[in-house]
């Protein structure tokens, strides 16, 4: 048995199995640093979910767009059914046959008195004028007689005898409640001292905080008023304002209204109609808290009442049954009836009598279209009316003042779920669960629409997840791409572009901190360098140009068989495999590399023979002595914290070194070790001896590997074997 030291070509840092530390400076990657940067990702979601969440409590004009479309899609989905009320409702269309018949509208109001007299002759209990009356009938006899200068004197004496248009509706109204409109008016040009009195209000009381402050979309500058004669026949006022969301759409309908810079509150059309049909006695009084206004109640002198939810600031949630379809031949249609039939008397009594009515109309030219979320042309009137059988029939939308609270919470709720799911499930899971969110968010509120006519916003809440996801799912892809980044750039020298994508795909594979793996080593030398190098004294560069040549074709076979690049020391190649990336095989992968390192380097002499040739000079080939061995070792990054390198470490490593200059000594060109051997079985090896190698205790049994499974399988190898045994066991 034969001691033999370490070769000169070999350096004493190679032999400790540290390979040299990269001449490129890396930065070392940090788990804490890869840590630190998902926090920052999920505690920018967790701002921008605050941010949505206190967003709830604004009434951005885009938030609320959005918003009412899901609420108006929902109306259109599921409309309020029609039922036949205790008080049915109607409309007395001022319509085209009316207008042919009696004339253009404005109608001389002893017309209108006609129209009160046969509502009060069918037992309507109350009709609700859209109009307001701010100065006399021109049309009165009287009236007549003082403009016109052809009719004679007697005559204008008789005609003012004769009462006026306005007492002979003045005296319809007596026997009959009328509602008279009020609107909004300003009158700049005159002091607030000379502005026309107003009626008084039927909202006279409230309860709880005083309900005033909160009415501030609803704000009237003033109010156009009545004539006299009118005005002290009248059951009630109401204001006929109805004022359309952002987008133009009519929603909310104000049951209270507010004039400026005072406290004074006035109904709307449809609750003063709504309070003198149910009574005329009955009174308005506004329940609201602190957050507002809750709702409005009708109270009446028995002790009944009938209460209406309402918005903060008093308004109306109305929810819309289908358009009314008439004026078709064999459809009469649910509400509306032709004035001129009511005039004659032709209507059927039971259609009228116990009715709530409105005077309205659907002439082209004089009807008032609204957009609702049920259609986009729908009749002022028939707002009104919607109004009014909603509240007959106790079948409201309601949206509370406190389930802005609720939907916040909501908000917050799905933003960190969803946060918290996109950092620590998988892609997949995460995205099954944003499903299930905004799913979870659109059912409900569906069914809540549908179930309880309660109005729940479940936008913000899916887009709150859906930032949520995209945040931190953004973050990790953005931070895994930094990973595989790193990856490429650390490994593209050293693994072939196939493992380097496995090892980007599967990080988890790489331990850059370091962990004990059963590997296997190469160290690979060029014999008899300093001759060549002579031949290149006076061209530096040229000798560069061979090693390079030499070293790409040698590692290309590495590579090849899933090897990774250590290091290149001058003329040495170090090289390991089963790390980054797993290989089972990495034994007999590692041997078929020096087999067709040697292939390789045969062809490059042949060229470079050929090359000399042409060039007239002499010929020195290259030639190259292998090491292999396989053991555990520790793989990981190795170095200082500022220059390090990924690389292996451990006894197997330095006999690794030691058996490539072996090599020499016994004139082979590939020398392994018993591991190796032993893990190699498809290949073709023989034994070579049993030495002290320098730095162990133990001795170590080497072999030289002699050709692939081609070989290992001829019958020439299968009858130089057991001569071969024979021969080392005489030795």
């Amino acid at each position: 048995m034969s001691e033999n030291s370490m070769p000169p070509e070999t350096s004493n840092e190679a032999a400790s199995g540290v390979a040299k530390a990269s001449p490129r400076e890396r930065k070392k990657p940090k788990k804490k640093s890869s840590r630190k940067l998902g926090g920052v990702f999920f505690w920018s979601g967790l701002a921008v979910v605050v941010a949505l969440t206190l967003l709830r409590f604004f009434n951005l004009p885009l938030l609320e767009s959005v918003r009412f479309i899901v609420f108006d899609n929902y109306n259109r989905l599921s409309p309020r059914p029609i039922s036949e009320q205790q008080l049915p409702v109607a409309v007395i269309d001022i319509d085209e046959k009316s207008l042919s018949e009696l004339g253009q509208f404005p109608w001389p109001r002893d017309i209108l008195a006609k129209l009160l007299d046969q509502l009060d002759a069918y037992g309507t209990r109350v009709v609700g004028l859209d109009i307001v009356f701010p100065e006399a009938d021109r049309t009165s006899p009287s009236e007549v007689a003082a403009r016109s200068e052809r009719i004679p004197e007697p005559v204008k004496v008789e005609l003012r005898k004769l009462p006026t248009n306005d007492a002979i509706m003045a005296e319809a109204m007596r026997s009959f409640p009328t509602v008279l409109g009020l609107a909004d008016a300003e009158f700049n040009d005159l002091p607030r001292e000379e502005w026309p009195p107003i009626p008084s209000s039927s909202v006279r009381s409230y309860r709880g905080v005083p309900p005033a402050q909160f009415v501030l979309h609803n704000q009237l500058s003033w109010l156009r008023t009545n004539v006299v004669e009118l005005s002290g026949e009248a059951a009630g006022y109401g204001v006929f304002a109805l004022n359309p969301d952002r987008d133009g759409v009519l929603r909310r309908l104000p049951l209270i209204l507010k004039i400026k810079d005072s406290d004074e509150l006035y109904p709307s059309l449809s609750l003063e109609t709504l309070r003198v049909g149910v009574s005329p006695q009955a009174r308005v009084q506004v329940v609201s808290d602190t957050n507002g206004i809750i709702g409005i109640q009708l109270l009446a002198p028995g002790g009944g009442q009938l209460s209406i939810p309402t918005d903060e600031q008093g308004r109306m949630w109305i929810y819309f049954s289908e358009p009314d379809v008439f004026n078709i031949p064999g459809n009469p249609g649910r509400l509306y009836v032709s004035a001129l039939d009511v005039i004659q008397g032709t209507v059927p009594k039971e259609r009228l009598q116990g009715a709530i009515t409105l005077l309205g109309s659907s002439a082209t030219g004089l009807k008032d279209i609204r957009a609702t979320p049920i259609t986009a042309a729908l009749p002022g009137v028939e707002v009104h009316a919607n109004a009014i059988e909603s509240v007959l029939t106790q079948t409201f939308l309601n949206s509370p003042s406190w389930f802005g609270l609720l939907e916040a919470i909501d908000v917050l709720a799905c933003g960190l779920l969803l946060l918290i799911a996109a950092r620590f499930l998988p892609v997949w899971g995460s995205s099954l669960l944003l499903i299930a969110v905004i799913t979870g968010n659109a059912y409900g509120s569906w069914y809540a629409f549908d179930a309880a006519l309660v109005l729940f916003d479940p936008v913000l809440a899916s887009v709150s997840s859906l930032i949520a996801f995209m945040i931190v799912l953004g973050g990790s892809y953005y931070q895994e791409s930094g990973q595989k980044k790193y990856i490429r750039k650390a490994f593209q020298q050293y693994l072939s572009p196939d493992l380097v994508d496995q090892l980007a795909d599967r990080p988890d594979q790489l331990q850059l901190g370091g962990e004990l793996r059963h590997m296997t080593f190469l160290f690979c030398d060029v014999r008899g360098f300093t001759a060549i190098s002579e031949q290149y004294k006076t061209n530096p560069q040229g000798l560069t140009v061979l090693i390079n040549r030499l070293l790409t074709p040698l590692t290309n076979c590495i590579i090849g068989h899933k090897g990774t690049i250590d290091k290149y020391m001058g003329d040495c190649i170090m090289a390991f495999w089963n790390a980054p990336l797993v290989d089972s095989d990495h034994a007999e992968n590692a041997g078929r590399a020096a087999l067709d390192m040697f292939k390789a380097l045969a062809t490059l002499n042949a060229e470079r023979e050929k090359e000399a040739q042409e060039q007239g000079i002499d010929f020195l080939p290259l030639r190259v002595g292998i090491g292999i061995n396989s053991g555990g070792a520790v793989v990981g990054n190795m170095g200082s914290d500022q220059r390090f390198d990924y690389s292996v470490l451990g006894d197997a490593v330095n006999l690794a070194s030691r058996l490539e200059g072996q090599s020499k000594n016994y004139g082979v060109d590939i020398v392994i070790g018993e591991e190796t051997q032993k893990d190699s079985r498809n290949l073709a090896t023989l034994e070579l001896d049993l030495i002290a190698v320098k730095g162990k205790v133990e001795a170590v049994r080497i072999f030289v590997l002699l050709g692939d499974t081609e070989l290992a399988e001829a019958s020439e190898f299968l009858d130089l074997r057991p001569q071969h045994d024979a021969m080392l066991a005489l030795y």
